[in-house]
């Protein structure tokens, strides 16, 4: 979750009566020692069966708040880059970035509407014409593949991309996910506080500053993992579609829209506008595909040995097989919402997990410390 400063806020900035409830007992502090530790180990097995639970009936208004967590942190940290050159409030700043988030919308669907919404509708069958070419082409090197396979693969290539190429011809499928996904995010951007306090007030006294540093990595983290996330969508993107204009290849805006759409998925994204890129190539001869190739493999060269290592040095350091595994296990639950969100959690999860080892860490140096002092006491 994104927070609003760097520093976690002492109590006495707190409004009036939140320093009160930030420092009174919750819920879960229990007086009794003994109690206490039963009642930890049983809450283990509640969580583990409610996170079970919510897996299967919660799954998707989960992911939809977790994306609105998400948005919320791509604005907080434009608003943060926008602070180093405009000083002023931060609701100001706030409000700038997302008019400019409208603007581009405002200008992507005008531009869709009027040149790429036929070539998104032409996209499928020009997929479907090369995967019959390349079943032709491999029946005539000795190569036996099913008329059934090629069709199931290129059912799915299209089914990928439907959902993409639908958004850029004006038919914005899921609008009320993605309407509340942007509410929820402008809610969360505006007041981090309220949300930060009222979760930390649900455990123990004792267990408090730990979340607040928790969530403060986690804000950062996240942060930058979009911000990594963005600049290679503008430069692949950008780089995509220049390229194939300058040759002339057909679709080169819509190739180009996809590529940079596709580069929010790691993994997954490149290979799939790279595969279209190259089909849609190889329909305008043998020579716009292989320059098609080029161009793949040029961007691709460049974003990830120059690009993405500059970025990476201050985003997550996630593992390429994690998060592609992630990807493949949201995709399948929980579809292209779980596939663009499983990065981000996989990012969460980790930085969650390391906060709760560098926890068991310092309790048993302090316990190290407490039966190397009894000795001598």
């Amino acid at each position: 979750m994104s927070d609003s400063a760097d520093t976690i806020s002492t109590p006495a900035a707190a409004p009036a009566g939140g320093a009160t409830k930030a420092n009174a007992p919750g819920p879960t502090d229990i007086a009794d020692t003994t109690i206490r530790q039963e009642a930890k180990k049983a809450f283990v097995w509640i969580g583990i069966a409610a996170l079970v639970v919510l897996a299967v009936f919660l799954a998707q208004p989960l992911l939809v708040i977790f994306g609105g967590v998400v948005f919320a942190s791509l604005i907080e940290g434009g608003q943060r880059l926008l602070g180093r050159i405009m000083p002023g409030p931060r609701a100001l700043r706030i409000a700038l970035v997302l008019l400019a988030a409208v603007g581009f919308l405002v200008w992507l669907g005008y531009f869709a509407g009027n040149q790429i919404a036929a070539q998104a509708a032409q996209f499928p069958h020009i997929i479907q014409g090369q995967a019959q070419r390349t079943l032709t082409w491999l029946h005539g090197h000795g190569i036996n593949v099913g008329q059934a396979d090629v069709s199931k693969i290129a059912e799915q290539v299209i089914g990928g991309v439907g959902p993409v190429t639908q958004a850029l011809g004006g038919i914005f499928g899921g609008f009320t996910t993605f309407f509340l996904i942007v509410i929820l995010g402008i809610y969360f951007v505006l007041e981090p506080d309220i949300y930060r306090r009222g979760f930390a007030w649900l455990f123990p006294l004792d267990r408090r500053p730990h979340f607040q540093v928790t969530l403060q990595r986690m804000g950062k983290s996240l942060r930058m993992l979009l911000f990594g996330r963005m600049i290679g969508m503008f430069t692949e993107g950008l780089a995509t579609w220049l390229l194939l204009a300058v040759y002339g290849v057909p679709m080169s805006a819509l190739l180009g829209i996809l590529t940079g759409l596709l580069v929010f998925l790691p993994n997954i994204g490149a290979p799939l506008s790279g595969l279209l890129m190259v089909l849609v190539g190889f329909s305008g001869g043998t020579d716009m595909g292989i320059y098609c190739i080029i161009v793949y493999l040029v961007v691709q060269t460049v974003d990830g040995n120059i690009i993405v290592p500059m970025v990476a040095k201050k985003t997550a350091d996630l593992a390429p097989a994690m998060v592609l595994g992630a990807q493949l296990i949201f995709g399948v639950l929980f579809g292209i919402l779980g596939l663009a969100l499983a990065d981000p959690i996989v990012a969460m999860i980790k930085i969650a997990l390391e906060r709760q080892a560098e926890r068991n860490d310092d309790e048993r140096e302090g316990a190290a410390l407490a039966e190397q002092a009894a000795p001598a006491a």
